[in-house]
């Protein structure tokens, strides 16, 4: 799902389409990889703020995935550098 405005970062996540492909709920995904399904969902709907290595490796064993299959990040256009004044 999309990042929300103002969130300062542009990361993606993909757990939802991962699950439907499985045909896998977040309960079940949360019981095997051992965290809580809060947790996961934190994770699914992009509030994140973090992740970490062992649980991002836990959730790729059990999907059998790559982490770049759970997370990817948007394109987000340069800002436009402002003209100096006038001296």
């Amino acid at each position: 799902m999309p990042p929300e405005e103002g969130d300062g970062h542009a990361v993606e996540v993909h757990l939802d389409k991962l699950l439907q492909q499985r045909g896998m709920t977040l309960a079940e995904l949360a019981a095997r990889v051992g965290v809580t399904n809060v947790n996961l969902s934190v994770l699914k709907n992009g509030r994140a703020k973090a992740i970490r290595f062992s649980t991002l490796t836990r959730i790729c064993e059990v999907l059998d995935c790559q982490p770049g299959d759970i997370l990817t990040v948007r394109t987000v256009p340069p800002v436009p550098a402002r003209p100096a004044p006038p001296a």
